[in-house]
């Protein structure tokens, strides 16, 4: 927590030196924001971003923003008292990286975001040494099994989201409809999601457009005033198709075969993603529950889903 404490003040400094419009949060994922007993496969992520605005030169772009995250992922198998190899239904992983991606908003509410990341898997992730300390802070059991954790790797990737609104002229105030997609590559993840999003206001307001929302952080803009008032609150619902062609945090390296614990995987699956989120004046808050079908082959593993909340603040 000190350094987590330490990047989002250091983000705060960077950005008030930069005097551009930012934003600044964090984004926490654990299973345990769905279910207290639930505690496998993605257990842990966190995320510490910084956001500013530039401006566009294109007259179709409404908007174009940078940002910046540091971010680990954890994953564990089914129990985390896992001192013997058949009780390894998933390998135990974890990711350490750093992105810096760039987010175009269209006027015709078309988004765009492309990204690339930096970081390790394996035990220089540090995803071992955060969940032993976790659970002697807590009283929980004491962790076992992170020896067979997927062996070391280098991790480059490359990502790229796209989202366009679909009936806008017959839902377009209280309710709107868009068809997303999104591309992974790299050493770590390779694959394809295509799915569908609805949003729906849950207040007096009409919906926002695209390039103003928090739905995909666009609420960020040069004259600083609109901040006071501003009021935004939504459901959204998204499910999607995901096409897996490789997940090193299952199958290990693929230049390598080091790792001890090793799944094949289950290249089809269905993911799906409802959630709230709620804007006042600086502040930006979302909470969400995520849920993956079986991503990987044995007798034993189960669909999975786990909550993520996100807080991020307007400088």
């Amino acid at each position: 927590m000190k350094h987590i404490k330490f990047i989002i003040l250091l983000l705060c400094s960077v950005a008030l030196w930069a005097q551009k419009p930012a934003e600044v949060g964090v984004i926490l994922d654990n299973d345990l924001y769905t279910s207290p007993i639930n505690d496998q496969y993605y257990t842990n992520g966190i995320e510490v971003f910084y956001r500013y605005l530039g401006t566009p030169k294109n007259e179709k772009v409404a908007k174009k923003i940078t940002e910046f995250r540091i971010g680990q992922y954890m994953y564990n198998p089914q129990s985390v008292k896992a001192t013997e190899l058949k009780y390894h239904d998933r390998p135990f992983a974890g990711y350490l990286f750093a992105e810096a991606g760039i987010n175009t908003y269209y006027t015709n509410e078309s988004v765009l975001k492309t990204s690339f990341q930096v970081g390790v898997v394996g035990r220089e992730s540090l995803a071992q040494d955060l969940q032993e300390q976790l659970h002697k802070m807590f009283g929980y059991h004491p962790v076992s099994g992170w020896e067979y954790q997927i062996k070391t790797l280098l991790g480059l990737q490359a990502n790229t989201f796209y989202s366009t609104k679909v009936f806008k002229e017959t839902y377009k105030e209280k309710v709107d409809f868009h068809l997303q997609g999104e591309v992974d590559a790299g050493t770590v993840w390779t694959g394809v999601n295509l799915g569908a999003m609805a949003r729906i206001s849950l207040n007096k307001n009409e919906l926002l457009p695209m390039y103003n929302s928090a739905l995909h952080n666009a609420t960020l803009t040069h004259d600083k005033e609109t901040y006071k008032g501003r009021r935004e609150l939504f459901l959204y619902v998204n499910p999607n198709i995901n096409y897996q062609i490789y997940d090193a945090t299952i199958e290990g390296s693929m230049f390598n075969d080091d790792s001890v614990v090793t799944f094949p995987l289950i290249p089809v699956r269905f993911n799906a993603e409802v959630g709230v989120k709620y804007g006042r004046e600086n502040w930006n808050f979302s909470y969400s529950f995520n849920y993956q079908s079986k991503e990987l082959t044995n007798n034993v593993v189960t669909g999975y889903y786990y909550g993520s909340i996100v807080i991020g603040y307007l400088l």
